[in-house]
């Protein structure tokens, strides 16, 4: 990294590009098996039909699995495997102990109910600062058609319609769409396109106090729970735990947030600022729901609430 650039702040720009979610896995001949969660997949060529991902070069040892075995396999995460990448990126003894899996090219786990998987042979190797970029060239694959988990500011995140993307008229003659319908009468769609709307208004607002998603997370639940640890902090913001700690330095650099032990608690200044962004929380929320009356409002928490306890 450049003397004068701020990593931190780089990685913070980085995060503004959505990215999917994998789990790159590989077995060697001796039947060590790895598992990486990994957000640098992308492809590079239909013809031949490589794709690409990056590894962090203090990840020897796993470099060395798939080295021996020539294969790895890329596993795409649906959008309800949020837990399975937490499981990933966690450093365990045997990441496969609870978790089904078959066997693909090479004895490259595939984990059940992705969305895609990509069954590949390590194809190039390229030296690329502090990360190898790992080149697979592809040998087969599933397209399982499942909704995807996407990751965005340090946050998990799923796809949404755009707002704006007209729905496609319809071709029955009836005037009438009744895909339109089908999805105006679910409830799912409609509390995912609650979220993302409100979203759409609340989240340029909370960044512009300075801080990325997942600091403003993190800010906002300490000021609730009072000192946690990363491994709390991680269950309760659904973030993965690098990106705890990465936020968590991030405040401490900022002087919001000061370790007890194992223990992470907000300064004095710290919870001025999280009060900064409770106001904005209230704010936008009066303002959302401003037509509806208190025994409205208090019907639909009861209902969020019943649907969370049954989740």
């Amino acid at each position: 990294m450049s003397d004068t650039m701020d990593s931190h702040a780089f990685r913070r720009a980085l995060g503004n590009f959505a990215t999917g979610i994998t789990v790159v896995t590989a077995q060697s001949p001796a039947g060590e098996r790895i598992g990486l969660t990994v957000n640098s997949f992308n492809s590079v060529s239909l013809d031949p039909p490589l794709i690409l991902w990056s590894l962090d070069k203090r990840s020897a040892d796993s470099l060395e699995v798939i080295r021996q075995s020539g294969h790895f396999a890329v596993n795409v995460l649906a959008a309800d495997q949020l837990d399975i990448s937490n499981h990933f990126a966690r450093p365990q003894d045997d990441k496969f102990a609870l978790i089904r899996f078959a066997e693909g090219p090479g004895g490259s786990p595939l984990l059940d109910n992705c969305a895609a998987r990509f069954h590949c042979a390590l194809h190039q190797e390229v030296d690329a600062g502090d990360h190898w970029i790992l080149i697979g060239r592809v040998l087969d694959f599933d397209d399982l058609g499942r909704a995807p988990l996407l990751y965005h500011q340090g946050a998990y995140s799923v796809a949404l319609p755009h707002p704006r993307v007209e729905t496609r008229p319809s071709t029955s003659g009836s005037g009438d769409n009744p895909m339109a319908q089908h999805l105006s009468n679910n409830l799912l769609y409609l509390m995912l396109q609650a979220v993302n709307a409100y979203q759409n208004s609340y989240l340029p607002k909370q960044q512009a106090l300075g801080l990325s998603v997942s600091e403003a997370r993190l800010l906002i639940l300490l000021s609730v729970l009072g000192g946690s640890s990363v491994e709390r902090l991680q269950k309760e913001s659904s973030l993965p735990g690098s990106e705890v700690v990465e936020a968590a330095e991030n405040l401490e650099l900022g002087g919001l947030l000061q370790r007890s032990g194992p223990l992470l608690e907000l300064t004095e200044a710290g919870s001025e600022r999280a009060k900064e962004y409770w106001t904005l929380a209230e704010n936008e929320q009066n303002q959302v729901f401003s037509e509806f009356d208190n025994n409205e409002i208090n019907q639909f928490k009861r209902m969020l609430n019943s649907v969370i306890q049954k989740s």
